[in-house]
């Protein structure tokens, strides 16, 4: 990031103008200014003189150059909070430094936490109970503290003040103002019930009691004394019902203390802000602000599993939908129906089974998002071998009823459903990834049925053709034609599962692909055995016995894969993905893209081949500087697992946009062109450029 060069007259002259306009006569008790270009710094006292055993205040009191900033206890992303060590020679006690409730101060793509302007620190001093009178109390202190504009710079001071003793203490009246303006600023103890908990990457802090009411509050900030322990750039979105008020918390990087302390800045109706020192033990998470009402999420849900059935995941299945839909030409509209509500039924079956697996991981504490079965490298070798039988069934080596497998049974209808389903979930489409994070942060129902309304969305074809069995009137008459497109499309499946075997290549290596291929050889024989037998129509226990002892031989195979190590993805652009990294190069004002990405989407395989790779992007990249993170998910990892649900999506593929300097993120569409992403990155050229 380019630093802008402060000439020194101009912050004498600012910091004059500021240290003119603070409350602070000259007639208080204050030590002997430490001043810089930056800031002011002095020693203050309550009174004007003190007595033995008798507690009296004094105050670190920092007046700041406009455009600079000091910390509080925890400084957000980065910072140092100021320190007083006193030295009190004639004896007696002083206490710790008190922190006013602090701002959130943007600072790049970081947040801090402190000051601007002015920042009073109070403490409580209790000279000896045998301090003689008619002498004088000498306090002199050493402090600490660390200012920053565009660069940061520590400064540090000695400070002196000499009271003296009078049998009772006589306060400063030049002094009064500053102290009770100095105690208004100081977070005020909580007269509310606090709750806090976190599930994952998401958190919620409540508070209940008197005076929270809709309305009542415009904004509010928890702000934690323990340091990374939220991401505090993210907002939090701020819900208020009679009684109580609810916060939502992104989880940082810091182990959660016990108990979690902090203040609580709320800003009311009429503009006046108050603050809260609030303490609680994590627990069960409050439940977060509402967002979008369950018919939205379900509508988005619909239509992105609607938009599904054209990504490129479900290609393969295009084989088995095509066929199935051939043999409806011609037949009854009673047949036509029971085929279609079948395949319905088959769809909405498996996403309702996929959701009530995603809810029940999650309960059990793992971290699983959209396609988390693909991440296991035993799961894609099971399909594989799939789409391999499927292909040898519509190539006629042996013969299965349904409408996938060359029959008309329901059965198959509704198996075709399953199977199309489980071979999409590698693909997020356009207004999945919104639905699917809202529904994972809702109750267990409305994420259910906002499952249903995605398979229904998928379904919704055959729902028309169930509705109008009249439509199967445009589709082309049944004849010999039906037996060579079978066969043609077999080629499809034969494609899916050598593209399965390859993502097993990059999940669990070369040495991966050995069982495969062995698995592979099996499912073709227990297929050609069950074929000859089901022709010779003599003996087919011979033949199914054959096909199963092939298939128990297969999956025999699959436990090896499970603890096979991953390779790196070697061809993946750009650095491997790491919080530090990311975090290190927004700090450094770069801009960086991230890919969030796995081997096993095909979309994200595509958007890398027709938009990121291309010459015309790479050069984009070069000339602006930005540098290219690669989050790989191939085997699923908790870390981007958490960034996906930081960004409300629980899918790959994710692409985000940091422009240099910004707060946060521009987040990319899910389907790319070369043309957005050289577009964002110039959007984020000029944002990041200073106005003339």
């Amino acid at each position: 990031m380019a630093h802008r060069a402060y000439a020194a007259p101009m912050h004498a002259l600012a910091l004059s103008l500021a240290i003119l306009a603070a409350p602070l006569t000259a007639q208080a008790v204050e030590s002997e200014a430490v001043e810089s270009p930056r800031a002011r710094v002095t020693l203050v006292a309550e009174a004007a003189s003190v007595a033995p055993g008798q507690s009296f205040r004094l105050a670190l009191r920092q007046v700041l150059a406009p455009g600079w900033h000091s910390y509080w206890i925890n400084p957000g992303d980065a910072g140092e909070a100021p320190s007083l060590d006193l030295d009190l020679r004639d004896g007696g006690q002083a206490g710790a430094l008190a922190f006013p409730a602090p701002q959130r101060i943007p600072y790049g793509p970081l947040v801090n936490f402190g000051y601007l302007g002015e920042a009073v620190f109070p403490l409580t001093v209790t000279p000896p109970a045998d301090l003689p009178p008619g002498r004088l109390y000498t306090i002199e202190g050493t402090a600490r503290w660390l200012v920053c504009a565009d660069v940061c710079i520590p400064e540090e001071g000695a400070f002196r003040l000499d009271l003296p003793v009078e049998a009772a203490a006589r306060p400063d009246p030049a002094a009064a103002e500053l102290f009770r303006q100095a105690e208004a600023a100081l977070p005020r103890p909580s007269p509310f019930a606090v709750r806090l908990g976190f599930e994952g990457a998401k958190g919620a802090i409540e508070l209940s009691g008197p005076g929270l009411a809709p309305g009542a509050v415009k904004e509010a900030f928890f702000f934690p004394e323990a340091m990374g322990v939220i991401d505090n750039t993210r907002p939090q979105a701020l819900a208020l019902r009679d009684g109580a008020m609810v916060l939502s918390l992104a989880r940082g990087v810091s182990p959660v203390p016990s108990p979690l302390a902090g203040v609580v800045a709320m800003t009311d109706a009429a503009g006046v802000r108050s603050a809260y020192a609030v303490s609680a033990e994590p627990g069960a998470m409050p439940a977060l602000p509402a967002g979008m009402p369950l018919w939205q999420v379900a509508l988005l849900a619909a239509l992105g599993g609607l938009v599904l059935n054209l990504m490129p995941c479900v290609f393969p299945v295009l084989a088995m939908k095509a066929m199935g839909l051939a043999r409806l030409s011609g037949a009854s509209r009673r047949a036509v129906r029971a085929e279609a509500l079948a395949y319905v039924a088959g769809v909405v079956i498996a996403f309702l089974a996929i959701g009530g697996a995603l809810l029940g991981l999650r309960a059990a504490g793992m971290a699983a998002g959209w396609g988390f079965q693909f991440t296991s490298p035993v799961f894609v070798a099971g399909m594989a071998w799939l789409m391999l039988a499927v292909g040898l069934n519509l190539s006629g080596v042996f013969a299965v009823g349904g409408p996938a497998m060359g029959g008309g049974a329901r059965w198959g209808s509704l198996g075709t459903g399953v199977l199309a389903v489980a071979v999409a979930t590698p693909c997020t489409a356009p207004f999945m990834a919104a639905a699917l994070g809202a529904a994972m942060a809702m109750p267990p129902a409305g994420a259910i049925a906002v499952f249903g309304a995605m398979g229904l969305g998928m379904a919704l074809p055959h729902l028309l053709l169930a509705g109008f069995p009249a439509l199967t009137r445009l589709l082309p008459r049944p004849g010999a034609w039906m037996e060579s497109l079978r066969q043609l499309l077999a080629f499809p499946m034969y494609g899916a599962a050598a593209w399965l075997a390859w993502v097993v290549s990059v999940q669990a290596g070369p040495d991966g692909l050995v069982p495969v291929l062995a698995g592979a050889l099996l499912v073709g024989f227990g297929a050609w055995a069950l074929g000859v037998a089901q022709a010779s129509g003599r003996r087919r226990w011979i033949g199914r016995g054959l096909a199963g002892a092939a298939l128990l031989g297969a999956l025999a195979l699959l436990p090896g894969l499970s603890t096979a190590q991953a390779p790196a993805m070697a061809e993946a652009p750009g650095e491997a993905w790491s919080e530090a990294r990311l975090a290190a190069l927004r700090a450094q004002g770069r801009p960086v893209f991230v890919n969030l990405t796995a081997a096993w989407c095909i979309t994200c395989r595509v958007n890398e081949r027709v938009a990121l790779e291309t010459a015309a992007t790479r050069a984009a990249f070069e000339r602006e500087g930005v540098t290219v993170l690669t989050g790989d998910w191939t085997r699923g990892d908790p870390a981007i697992t958490a960034l996906l649900r930081a960004q409300g999506r629980e899918g790959v593929p994710l692409y985000l946009f940091y422009p240099a300097g910004a707060a946060a993120p521009l987040v990319l569409p899910q389907i790319l062109t070369e043309r957005m992403v050289i577009d964002a990155v110039a959007a984020g050229r000029d944002a990041a450029r200073p106005a003339a």
